[in-house]
């Protein structure tokens, strides 16, 4: 496969395919080392296998000295990438009410591993399935958002690759091909790909027409001999433009390889691909009219225990009144700036980022005034007092 190499990929550090970049291409070996992107834990963790079959830790650490500049930072990213991870995973608990999965045993899956989900809720989607699975996930993210170099080396390192639409410049369709030799690299070490079907977010309760870049991606990849499993998803909220929803994941069963690939032309291919992704995910995705709100309440309603309710009400009142101010601080800034289908995705965004923030100070106030022993508790106290308001308060429907 001929993978075109964006300039933007050379600048941060150039192709670690020995020989780096020749001209505008670069041809992608079996070792899937793709230009400019090459996953970064995965490198990481192929040395460290290699070193540690020599049985030598020592050799482990020199290695890393001897590398090419390009890869000498490469643990600062996976190391990144965990701790955003773990405490994505602890914020993404304190503001849902409740995440309800059909199959949790896929949690633990290994890959070779294409999750084909539907996109109601922007990146919140893609983040809500990076905290779940045990294993590192790699998602496709629109390309716009690598349009400035320092956007694109901190996505990559948050493991999203970009994905070119028409409406965003013909120009770039080509580096689609990069991307996808990015994800078989993934493939063939055994890694898990997020892509949404759909193409674009929209904020609604009801399956839309599918795209044909999760047939390309899957069916390219079946032709290159990797045994790659299909995983249909279907991601369903509550409701929307607000905090303390109700999620349903719902897992389908594995796409058959052997069903799609029975047909001699690529457009029969993605035709059928696409016809067995549809009718699963229109079992997997909760289709509701957005004016039906008893419909709605039926399919997510979570009812708390009465017993519950009277145990966390005083810390949810304490909850609420502590971070009322950072709450309508953030949600005034995504209204002013953000009042479209990305409206969750930069709230909870921005709550991620306020939030230690937010601590750090009423920690400093805490121990200045009152004690360091109270304001170690208060660090204790405040996400579980948040934690109990979103349990307790009204679910919005």
């Amino acid at each position: 496969m001929v993978a075109a190499c964006d300039e933007s990929f050379q600048r941060e550090g150039g192709c670690f395919r020995q020989g780096g970049c020749s001209k505008a291409t670069t041809i992608c070996t079996e070792r899937q080392q793709v230009c400019g992107f090459y996953p970064f834990v995965l490198l990481v963790e192929e040395e460290a296998r290699f070193q540690l079959q020599k049985g030598s830790r020592l050799s482990l650490f020199l290695s890393f000295r001897r590398k090419n500049r390009s890869c000498r930072n490469l643990i600062f990213p996976a190391v990144l990438y965990r701790l955003l991870k773990a405490y994505a995973r602890f914020t993404v608990r304190i503001c849902f009410r409740k995440v309800e999965i059909n199959k949790p045993q896929w949690l633990k899956a290994n890959g070779p591993l294409l999750l084909a989900c539907n996109h109601p809720n922007s990146f919140l989607d893609g983040l809500l399935l990076t905290v779940l699975f045990e294993d590192v996930v790699y998602s496709l993210a629109r390309g716009d958002a690598f349009r400035k170099p320092w956007h694109g080396k901190l996505l990559r390192w948050l493991h999203l690759l970009p994905v070119y639409r028409t409406s965003e410049g013909v120009e770039n369709l080509e580096y689609n091909y990069t991307t996808f030799a990015a994800c078989k690299a993934v493939f063939r070490q055994g890694g898990m790909v997020v892509i949404f079907s759909e193409g674009r977010c929209v904020n609604e309760w009801r399956l839309r027409p599918l795209r044909k870049g999760t047939a390309r991606l899957a069916t390219s990849a079946w032709e290159d001999g990797i045994l790659l499993t299909v995983l249909p998803v279907g991601i369903n909220y509550s409701a929307f433009r607000t905090i303390g929803q109700a999620v349903k994941i719902n897992f389908g069963q594995p796409l058959s390889r052997e069903d799609v690939m029975a047909h001699r032309t690529d457009g029969k291919m993605f035709l059928s691909f696409n016809e067995s992704l549809r009718l699963q995910l229109e079992t997997l995705v909760v289709q509701l009219s957005p004016d039906d709100h008893k419909q709605r309440k039926d399919a997510f309603f979570s009812p708390v225990p009465f017993f519950q309710k009277m145990l966390l009400a005083i810390p949810a009142l304490l909850g609420f009144v502590l971070h009322a101010p950072l709450y309508a601080a953030v949600k005034a800034v995504t209204e002013n700036y953000f009042d479209n289908d990305h409206y969750d995705s930069v709230l909870i965004s921005l709550l991620m980022l306020g939030y230690p923030v937010f601590l750090l100070v009423i920690f400093m106030a805490i121990g200045f005034f009152v004690s360091w022993l109270a304001a170690l508790g208060a660090l204790v106290i405040l996400p579980f007092s948040m934690w109990s308001f979103v349990q307790v308060k009204p679910q919005a429907w």
